[in-house]
């Protein structure tokens, strides 16, 4: 295996660790009116994530640099030609960062903020979705690499079904984790709400990967793709039977299927030209040259477990289920809020 296809598959990685982490912090945004009730509520909510956020974040930045140093041309293809869509994305994450980190601040601009938060992981959602799958079915690429299309190109029906099997599955991921993080009426609310959710992901998701698979995907994504559908039945079957855990666990490894068929449908194209296949950029025609790519596989080699070690501590240390009791409520309260 050559550096190049280390390097593709390393980004992938980081892709599908942003999917499975941000997405449940994406979950948890979409859906704060539907689980909270009142302050402590949305409190109770919002200290599921409040602690990783912006560490779940830090995957898509890497994702991001690396695809600038190992492979420029992709990059600049990429950014150039999905410029205004990124743009907008951008956009939706710094709204996003502003509303969880001013709400705890100024609590008389809480119910804005709340909004701004639900609109905001809403259209990120939906955007990093369109993007991706615009990537997996190509753009129109001349012969110099370089994107001739519109920002309405980009809104093309498949990358518009997979924005919105995006919004469902990590609305899904986000009620399972918030399921599985919290207790009381938030975790009752949310378990409800993810049964509603996987009523919706499973035929949205399965319709998007099915035209993957009809649009050329290879013989063997067939195998991820009923993992995927598997997944998604049955996290929500789980969490409907008070098995969080393992409904987490199984729309985890839905989103890693997802990934490995998108990725997998990708290459050895890193993106596809639909004006002629000939302009397509490939892992090797974007890549950095081997010596650039042999220093950065040193440098992942060595951070990269130290940055997986510290999330991993992260996540143990807030591990314990939050309820209504740990933001002022007492406990004979808690069980008569509905």
């Amino acid at each position: 295996m050559e550096l190049v296809d280390v390097w593709f598959i390393l980004i992938a990685v980081l892709w599908t660790g942003y999917l499975c982490l941000e997405g449940f912090d994406f979950g948890v945004g979409m859906l704060l009116p539907a689980v909270a009730r009142d302050e402590h509520d949305r409190q109770v909510a919002l200290g599921t994530i409040g602690p990783v956020w912006d560490g779940n974040e830090v995957w898509l930045l890497v994702a991001g640099g690396a695809t600038f140093a190992a492979f420029p041309e992709w990059y600049a293809s990429l950014f150039s030609g999905f410029y205004l869509a990124f743009l907008l994305l951008l956009v939706a994450l710094i709204l996003r960062g502003i509303a969880l980190e001013y709400r705890p601040k100024e609590p008389r601009w809480a119910p804005v903020l709340d909004r701004v938060l639900t609109g905001s992981s809403l259209a990120a959602a939906l955007l990093v979705g369109v993007a991706l799958s615009n990537i997996v079915r190509g753009v129109p690429l001349d012969a110099d690499h370089e994107f001739t299309g519109t920002l309405l190109t980009l809104l093309n029906p498949y990358a518009l079904l997979g924005g919105v099997t995006l919004v469902a599955v990590f609305a899904l991921h986000g009620a399972v984790f918030l399921a599985l993080k919290t207790d009381g009426p938030v975790r009752e609310r949310s378990a409800a709400v993810a049964v509603s959710a996987g009523m919706l992901a499973v035929p949205v998701g399965g319709a998007f990967l099915v035209w993957t698979l009809i649009d050329g995907a290879q013989p063997w994504a067939l195998a991820p793709v009923m993992v995927a559908a598997l997944g998604l039945l049955l996290a929500t079957v789980l969490v409907a039977r008070g098995r969080e855990g393992w409904s987490f666990t199984a729309t985890t490894v839905a989103i890693v299927a997802v990934a490995v068929t998108l990725f997998g449908s990708l290459y050895p194209d890193v993106l596809p030209s639909t004006t002629d296949p000939a302009f397509s950029l490939t892992v090797d025609n974007a890549a950095s040259t081997p010596y650039t790519l042999t220093i950065m596989t040193w440098v992942a080699g060595i951070v990269t477990p130290v940055v997986l070690g510290y999330q991993a501590w992260t996540f143990w240390v807030f591990r314990r289920r939050l309820t209504r009791q740990d933001y002022g409520v007492p406990a004979e309260v808690t069980g008569g809020v509905s």
